[in-house]
């Protein structure tokens, strides 16, 4: 009888034959896939205030790659690109002169694999201490006090329109009356009020105001009178600016090494005592460190910008509502030129955005200021193009009229106010010439002209503009009150400034 395969046993079978052909393939080799990768030994690198370098290993098995740093002001990449394998880049940092800490992201990347970065951050140099040559005047430090003080420097400036001097007065040397000025009145800040200006600027002395010059003590009388007339200001709902202005020259003539450790102590002495005596102001009172601070080279900025770092740390150190008091500080001559190439980095504050930058104009110096002629030019008398004289040529401008004003203080818009520092521009004027006839008619026309652009173009640039006001009503002068009388002088300067709002 033949027999036959069951039909239960023939899947059995099958399924041992795949099994053996299974068994004989596992040693035959499949092809591998590797996945692409860029890594680096380092996320974190921060450097010291010093020249210095640091080198970061690459490891890839990528084609190619490339590496990049997002500010290449301060940072130096040995090389830009690479490919696989391991690779060393060093990634080399330049001195940090300011006092603030800088920082930059490398940036690694590759179409083929995840982008990588290192966060860099280089410490500032060391801050200039004031050496303890006077006691301390920070006797009564307080709490933080915001109530008032909501508005950041930027904000501040949207609410100042128009700003006036109270010039030669309480920055006098002889006492608020040497130079021929009245005591300031609070029917005079009335008057300037009233006449369309909403800020004043106060220059002010101390160092001829001293009780003991050994311990740079400040008489407590001066500060109460300065006190009283910062109130008459407030009370108008009028914003204020509280300089150190010449003061004899002590800071403004010495912006230099040898002189440093000294003024920065005193700076230090004299911004405790006015800060904690003004402390009690909202935001409608400034703070500017100094005035016209003598500057032409990059080691005297630093100097400077030391005398800043001094005022701005003695001001927040006394606390209460100067923790959050917008500061002014002074660029180098308060030239918008030298301003424009010297003033590269600003001091340091603890409080962000209450910050502004202080320059002046008195440009071109001819027709602003010149009061008698030099064998290197002469006199102008009139400014701009629609206003020179067609018989006097020889008085025409022939620099500093209004495409050189629109540059100036375009520069100063695109270094600081599009930044978010807001620019005062603390000093501008044009003196009044001993003319007659014609000449002063064109004249006094083409310097209503000239300050009416200036405010146009302030405003325009973002630019606070605070007339300089001598208080001399006389020829070559500037006043605008007659402070005698507390009235109008001179209406058609006024007029002119107040067209430049317009």
């Amino acid at each position: 009888m033949k027999k036959t395969v069951s039909n239960h046993v023939f899947p059995f079978i099958l399924s041992l034959f795949l099994l053996a052909i299974c068994a004989c393939s596992k040693d035959t080799p499949a092809e591998v896939v590797v996945a692409k990768s860029l890594t680096v030994d380092t996320n974190k690198i921060e450097f010291q205030s010093i020249v210095n370098s640091v080198g970061v290993t690459i490891t890839s098995n990528v084609d190619a790659w490339t590496i990049s740093s997002s500010d290449t002001s301060w940072i130096t990449l040995s090389q830009a690109s690479g490919n696989s394998g391991t690779t060393l880049v060093n990634i080399a940092a330049s001195e940090n002169t300011s006092n603030a800490v800088r920082s930059a992201v490398i940036t690694i990347k590759s179409s083929q694999a995840a982008s990588v970065q290192i966060n860099l951050t280089q410490l500032g140099a060391a801050p200039v201490v004031a050496t303890e040559l006077y006691p301390s005047y920070n006797t009564n430090p307080i709490a933080a006090d915001a109530s008032g003080m909501s508005s950041t420097a930027v904000q501040l400036a949207a609410k100042i329109k128009l700003g006036w001097n109270i010039g030669n007065t309480l920055e006098a040397t002889g006492g608020e009356t040497a130079w021929g000025n009245p005591k300031v009145t609070k029917a005079l800040i009335d008057l300037v009020k009233q006449s369309g200006f909403n800020a004043i600027r106060i220059p002010c002395s101390w160092n001829q105001n001293l009780a003991n010059t050994s311990t740079a003590q400040i008489k407590t009388e001066w500060l109460n009178r300065v006190k009283e007339v910062v109130q008459y200001c407030v009370d108008n709902d009028m914003y204020v600016i509280v300089n150190i202005h010449w003061d004899g020259g002590w800071l403004e003539n010495n912006c230099t090494e040898a002189q440093k450790e000294a003024n920065n102590a005193k700076q230090k002495a004299f911004w405790e005592q006015i800060a904690t005596q003004l402390r009690g102001f909202d935001e409608h009172l400034l703070f500017a460190s100094a005035n016209e601070p003598n500057v032409d080279n990059a080691t005297q900025m630093a100097v400077l910008t030391s005398y800043h770092q001094t005022f701005i740390d003695a001001v927040r150190a006394t606390g209460g509502k100067n923790t959050y008091r917008t500061l002014v500080v002074q660029g180098p001559a308060t030239d918008i030129e030298k301003t424009n190439k010297l003033m590269a980095t600003l001091p340091t504050d603890k409080v962000a955005s209450r910050m502004m930058v202080e320059v002046h104009y008195y440009t071109p110096y001819q027709f602003c200021l010149m009061d008698k002629d030099a064998s290197w030019g002469k006199m102008f008398y009139y400014w701009g193009a629609n206003y020179h004289s067609t018989t006097d040529t020889d008085r025409n401008a022939t620099w500093g009229e209004e495409a050189d004003l629109d540059k100036l203080f375009l520069s100063m818009k695109t270094q600081f106010v599009d930044k978010g520092i807001p620019v005062v521009l603390g000093e501008f004027a044009a003196i009044r010439r001993d003319l007659t006839g014609d000449a002063l008619t064109l004249h006094l026309a083409s310097r209503a002209y000239f300050l009416k652009y200036v405010v146009k173009q302030a405003k325009a640039n973002g630019i606070l503009p605070f007339y300089w006001d001598a208080g001399n009503t006389g020829v070559n002068a500037s006043a605008i009150f007659d402070r005698t009388n507390n009235t109008v002088f001179d209406t058609q300067a006024l007029t002119g400034l107040l067209d430049g709002l317009k």
